[in-house]
């Protein structure tokens, strides 16, 4: 069976080998050949496939007008009551333009999310997410705020109400199985979509959630998926890819996720990743209210980081935005 091949990143000074997805900072010179049922290999980059390095070096295509050369910061923004950090929050217009406002002064995308999606959530009816969700967007567009918007929503007719109030992307947590006419719609509005890997539904997930290996699991399923993607006329370069850290994962899943998040550049896409205040975080950091795993929370991104995941998705999009302002500074002074 084909190895799946995970670069070894490196970053910043020296640059000795070619560039990860096409960072500026981060390069490579070696990966781990990975098979399911096999053992690894650790294998010198220019021994590999000539095709398999033009998918692990090249830069990855736009997603919202966005270059994927650097790390883009998503900030979050959940107009739900029951959201497990940020519930409540923002439920009127007025508090949600202003954290908007206030977020895109560092985020680069904004992320507007209607049901909340958190461990043993329950579903919210259409009309009500659209009634959360469209009115925000189109508050937000007329405040005057430019920056790209994404629709965190599973459902068809939500994605198409909160394109129409101004969203330019859609980002969905079932990867197109909960509503799979949400593939169609992406695909004859053309705009870019983030496929999330989730074992169940908010509900049920975390109910003993099980993997015969969860690298290969994840893998396998997010491959899948792009393969429906394209199928129904997605264009591959608007896909973006997530690991679904805590979406029917334990606390073991979630850290061999995240300490072989390089893995995923074997899809040759851009990878999301959305850790932001999240259990595992308070389970090792050992601290148990969502809203006080900030710098927990950074930690993670910058990891992510390191291994060349192209979008954060973060609430505390100012404390990230400022990590990664001092971890540039320093590559920029070790050159």
């Amino acid at each position: 069976m084909t190895a799946r091949l995970q670069p070894i990143a490196r970053f910043g000074a020296p640059f000795a080998g070619q560039p990860l997805a096409g960072a500026a900072d981060l390069w490579f010179d070696e990966v781990f050949a990975r098979h399911r049922d096999g053992p690894t290999a650790r294998t010198a980059l220019a021994e590999c496939a000539r095709d398999d390095r033009v998918r692990l070096t090249r830069t990855r295509a736009p997603i919202c007008g966005l270059t994927m050369d650097r790390p883009r910061i998503m900030g979050v923004l959940n107009v739900t009551p029951d959201s497990f950090s940020d519930g409540g929050d923002h439920i009127t217009l007025e508090t949600a333009v202003a954290r908007a406002r206030q977020m895109a002064e560092d985020a680069d995308i904004l992320d507007i999310g209607g049901e909340s999606t958190r461990p043993g959530a329950d579903e919210v009816p259409v009309d009500e997410e659209i009634r959360r969700t469209a009115r925000v967007i189109e508050a937000i567009r007329d405040a005057g705020i430019a920056t790209p918007i994404s629709i965190d929503t599973r459902k068809a007719r939500v994605a198409e109400a909160a394109l129409d109030a101004g969203a330019d992307m859609v980002n969905d947590v079932a990867a197109l199985t909960f509503d799979p006419e949400l593939a169609d719609l992406v695909a004859e509005r053309d705009v870019p979509v983030c496929l999330m890997h989730a074992q169940g539904l908010p509900d049920t997930m975390q109910n003993d959630p099980r993997y015969d290996d969860v690298l290969f699991d994840v893998m396998d399923f997010l491959d899948e998926r792009i393969g429906f993607a394209t199928s129904r006329g997605i264009a591959r370069e608007r896909i973006v890819t997530d690991p679904g850290i805590g979406f029917g994962k334990t606390l073991e899943h979630n850290v061999t996720l995240l300490q072989n998040l390089s893995l995923l550049h074997d899809l040759g896409l851009p990878i999301l990743l959305g850790v932001s205040r999240k259990r595992l975080v308070g389970t090792i950091g050992q601290v148990e209210t969502a809203k006080d795993r900030m710098a927990g929370s950074v930690a993670l991104a910058l990891h992510g980081i390191q291994q060349g995941a192209q979008i954060l998705r973060v609430h505390d999009t100012c404390e990230t935005r400022q990590a990664l302002r001092l971890q540039q500074a320093m590559v920029e002074r070790g050159n």
